[in-house]
């Protein structure tokens, strides 16, 4: 995917170069071809094809968050609190 983008980003940078060194382009139209053909598409393309990545990442981060929510999810019994039994212990 890179490498493709990477190809299409050089070639609307050698249009623009060539629009700009040409005797009837100008620099304006060199960045118009530039913004245009280059970053435009390109950043749609980019995020269009990284929507599956980052629906994974986003899964893989709800999901760490629910489990250190949730704790220990075992089949034990989970231990009382110290400071908690010292309060309920009665005096002989």
């Amino acid at each position: 995917m890179y490498l493709v983008a990477l190809a299409w980003g050089y070639v609307a940078l050698m249009m623009a170069a060539a629009e700009a060194v040409s005797p009837q382009g100008t620099i304006f139209g060199a960045f118009v071809t530039l913004v245009l053909y280059g970053v435009l598409p390109l950043g749609l393309l980019l995020y269009i094809l990284g929507t599956p990545g980052r629906k994974r990442r986003r899964r893989t981060a709800e999901s760490a968050a629910v489990s250190a929510a949730e704790g220990d999810a075992g089949s034990h019994a989970a231990a009382r609190p110290a400071e908690r039994l010292a309060a309920e212990r009665e005096e002989p």
